[in-house]
């Protein structure tokens, strides 16, 4: 007897939704009671920025998808259950940021999240 998989990971929503500036959808991407960390030059690794739940990650998702820039999912991977994927943004006057995150699945949905980015200076 084989065993059940269990739901999968979208990852052409992500990318819709990530290159679209979609918060709802990529909200919708996360677990009820999902972690995020953010690591960069401002929330180092001994402090980094950690949300818990969907609720307080869709601030973030609806802040960071208003800014006037654009998106691109360069790379993504999903291997049982972990998510891997490579986001590359450019503002307006040409500066960049790199972010690349590294999941873990529950359900089809990103449970925990660590997201490490930088920024052009």
């Amino acid at each position: 007897m084989g065993t059940m998989a269990g739901p999968s990971f979208d990852t052409d929503a992500l990318k819709r939704a990530v290159e679209g500036r979609d918060a709802q959808t990529l909200v919708g991407l996360y677990a009820d009671d999902a972690e995020f960390r953010m690591v960069d030059r401002n929330t180092q690794p001994s402090r980094p920025m950690v949300m818990h739940g969907r609720e307080e990650i869709r601030g973030l998702l609806e802040e960071v998808t208003s800014r006037e820039m654009t998106h691109t999912l360069e790379e993504c991977v999903v291997q049982g259950d972990h998510l891997a994927y490579v986001e590359s943004c450019q503002y307006p006057d040409g500066t960049r940021v790199l972010a690349s995150s590294m999941a873990s699945l529950k359900d089809g949905r990103i449970a925990r999240q660590t997201t490490v980015q930088a920024w052009d200076e």
